[in-house]
C-alpha cells in the first residue's frame, strides 16, 4: 500500500532529534553566502530546508556539499 502526503513538498523522514519517522515539510532556497555587495549576486547557493510539521524544527543542508 502506498502512503498519501499531503502535499508535494511533504515527505516522511527520521528526525534526528526523536528518531522516529516524521513528517517534514521540505523545500529548495537560494541563500546568498557573501556578505560583500559586489559579490552577492554570484554567491548564491541552493540550500535544502526540511521544518519537521509536528514540533517546526528545521535542518538545512547546502546542496553542493551533499
Amino acid at each position: 500500500m502506498t502512503q498519501r502526503r499531503a502535499s508535494p513538498s511533504e515527505h516522511v523522514e527520521t528526525c534526528p532529534s526523536c528518531g522516529s519517522e516524521t513528517p517534514h515539510e521540505v523545500g529548495i532556497e537560494l541563500r546568498t553566502e557573501s556578505e560583500r555587495s559586489e559579490n552577492r549576486a554570484f554567491s548564491r547557493e541552493p540550500y535544502r530546508v526540511a521544518e519537521r510539521t509536528r514540533c517546526g524544527e528545521t535542518r538545512v543542508r547546502r546542496m553542493n556539499d551533499a
